[in-house]
C-alpha cells in the first residue's frame, strides 16, 4: 500500500471516529437525560437497562461484537473490516463521556432533546456512512435478511426501528413513544440530507433553433461540458436538437442569462441531479 494511500485510510478511519464520537455526544447530552425512545442498537439497550439495569454502554458494546461477528461470518471479511472501528468507538465514547461528563443536563426540554438528538444522531450516522463505513449493530440484521431472502434492506431497518420503538413502548408513556417517532423522522431526514450535500448539481436541458450558439457560449464562458441530443418535436414534428448540460447550483442564473441573450425563446427545463462524477467534476478535465 502506497503512502497516498495510507493517508487517506488513516483519514478515513479518523472521520469515522469522529461520528461515533459526535453520535455518542448525542445521546450522553440529549437523549438520555430526557429518557427519549429511539430505534437502532441504542434503542435496544435503553430497553435492556430499563428491564434489566445493565449500563446502555456495556450493553451496545457486547451487542455490536456479537453482529460484528454475524456479519464477518455472512457477509465476509471485506464487510467486517468496514464496521469494526464503528463497533468498539461507539460504545467507549459513550462509556467514557458518561464517565466525564456524569450528570451534566444541558436542558430538560424534552422538545429541544428531540431535536437536537436527530440532528445528531443524523449528522454523525452521515459522516460514518460518507466516509465509506458501516455504523454496525442493527444495521446488520437487515443486511443478513437481504442476503438470505431479499427483503429490502431499508425495509428491514424500518421494520426493526418499528419493533424496537413498541418494546420501549411498554415501559414508557405513549407521549415519549410519539416523541421517538419524531426522533426517528428528524434523523433519518437529517441523515439523507447529510449523504446529499455538497454532490448536487443542477441539469439544464434547453431547445432552442440557436443550439450551436448555445453550446458554444457554455463552452467558452461558463467552461462546462455540453452534450447535443438529436429531437423532434412532438407539435410540428420538425428535428431538433436538445443541449444537456450539468453545472453547479450557483451557476444556474448566469447559464440562464446567457442562453436568453441568445434566444430569448428557448425553452429550458432545470432538474437538481443528486450526485454527477466524471470529469469537470469528481475528475480533472483534460482539454485538446
Amino acid at each position: 500500500m502506497g503512502k497516498q494511500n495510507v493517508f487517506k485510510t488513516l483519514g478515513s478511519v479518523l472521520i469515522v471516529i469522529l461520528g461515533n464520537v459526535l453520535y455518542a455526544l448525542s445521546v450522553k447530552l440529549f437523549l438520555l437525560p430526557a429518557k427519549l425512545v429511539t430505534g437502532g442498537t441504542t434503542g435496544i439497550g435503553l430497553a435492556v437497562n430499563y428491564a434489566a439495569g445493565v449500563p446502555v454502554a456495556t450493553f451496545v458494546l457486547i451487542f455490536n461484537v456479537v453482529m460484528l461477528a454475524a456479519g464477518f461470518a455472512v457477509l465476509g471479511k471485506q464487510f467486517a473490516l468496514t464496521t469494526i472501528v464503528s463497533t468498539f468507538t461507539y460504545p467507549i465514547a459513550l462509556n467514557v463521556l458518561e464517565f466525564l461528563l456524569g450528570d451534566v443536563v444541558l436542558t430538560q426540554d424534552i422538545f429541544i432533546c428531540t431535536i437536537f438528538s436527530g440532528l445528531g444522531i443524523g449528522l454523525s450516522l452521515g459522516i460514518v456512512i460518507r466516509a465509506g463505513a458501516s455504523t454496525g449493530g442493527m444495521d446488520i440484521p437487515p443486511l443478513v435478511l437481504n442476503h438470505y431472502f431479499k427483503l429490502p434492506v431499508s425495509v428491514g431497518l424500518y421494520l426493526f426501528d418499528f419493533i424496537i420503538l413498541l418494546v420501549q413502548a411498554l415501559f414508557q408513556p405513549l407521549e415519549k413513544v410519539f416523541y421517538g417517532i419524531v426522533l426517528v423522522i428528524i434523523y433519518t431526514v437529517t441523515l439523507d440530507k447529510m449523504l446529499l450535500m455538497g454532490t448536487t448539481k443542477t441539469e439544464i436541458r434547453v431547445v432552442s433553433g440557436h443550439a450551436r450558439e448555445i453550446c458554444d457560449a457554455i463552452l467558452e464562458k461558463m467552461d462546462r461540458g455540453v452534450t447535443l441530443l438529436s429531437a423532434k418535436g412532438g407539435y410540428l414534428r420538425e428535428d431538433t436538437t436538445v443541449v444537456l448540460s450539468v453545472i453547479s447550483n450557483r451557476e444556474l442564473p448566469r447559464v440562464e442569462r446567457l442562453i436568453h441573450e441568445i434566444d430569448p425563446e428557448s425553452f429550458i427545463v432545470v432538474n437538481r441531479v443528486s450526485e454527477v462524477s466524471g470529469k469537470g467534476f469528481t475528475m480533472s478535465k483534460e482539454y485538446r
